[in-house]
């Protein structure tokens, strides 16, 4: 099913483009890593003795994988509520850069910063990946709508993994949750290898990969934002770099 031409009525409404954003969620295969890591997710809440509710409300309003795995873990094994809240709060720095990178995607000479404060909320790495795909197709005019459609129908399936996993907690080993887990960052990592279209791009990516290893073994916990730090303040070098020559 692809999105209807720039110039089609079908843009016309904002509503529309909410429901065609709905109905990307099933042009990624994104989707079904999503469905599979929050069942996942679900079952490690449910080991834990956490509610589904509060398996539900976490995926509501962290919304980021990783981050909740965290919250779960470190409230599982007695931290505090601040500690946690550190913890996760460490952990969604990383997307930061993603939100700066895709909110100008989205706003228009006329857009308030009120209207983009759900778009930041839903961008985490999927979104992210997907809305560097999506919105060349779609008017810049709706994309803030056909974001908001595009990460409803995310948080939705989630929502549904997370009650499908909680409920077969008792069938999943410890194996399997652990692999199903690992789905999530491969899937990223091969989405941003298909989307990298630039130099710099794909020098990010291949340092990124290269460093992560060296800064392991710093072990701070923030090996992955330091690599990648450092993976795109080179590559953005690199970016200026050819852009003088040029």
């Amino acid at each position: 099913m692809a999105l209807p031409p720039l110039d089609s009525p079908q843009w016309q409404s904002p509503w529309r483009a909410f429901a065609w954003g709905l109905r990307s969620i099933t042009q990624t295969i994104l989707t079904i890593v999503l469905f599979v890591t929050y069942l996942g997710i679900g079952a490690l809440a449910h080991d834990t003795h956490f509610s589904l509710l509060w398996a539900l409300a976490s995926t509501l309003y962290v919304w980021a994988g990783p981050a909740q795995i965290i919250l779960i873990t470190t409230l599982g094994s007695g931290a505090t509520i601040i500690q946690s809240a550190i913890a996760v709060t460490v952990s969604a720095i990383r997307l930061f850069p993603m939100v700066v990178s895709v909110l100008p995607l989205m706003r228009t000479p006329t857009t308030k910063r009120r209207e983009l404060i759900f778009a930041a909320h839903l961008t985490a790495v999927t979104l992210w990946v997907e809305c560097h795909r999506f919105l060349p197709l779609v008017p810049r005019e709706r994309r803030i709508a056909f974001v908001h459609g595009l990460g409803c129908g995310l948080v939705s399936v989630c929502l549904c993994a997370n009650t499908v996993g909680y409920f077969l907690a008792a069938n999943l080993t410890q194996t399997l949750g652990a692999a199903i887990l690992l789905l999530t960052p491969l899937s990223f990592l091969f989405s941003t290898a298909r989307n990298s279209r630039e130099v710099a791009d794909v020098v990010a990516l291949t340092l990124g990969i290269l460093l992560y290893p060296l800064a392991a073994k710093m072990n701070s916990g923030l090996d992955i934002l330091v690599s990648g730090l450092m993976a795109g303040t080179i590559a953005y070098g690199v970016h200026w770099w050819r852009e003088v020559r040029a």
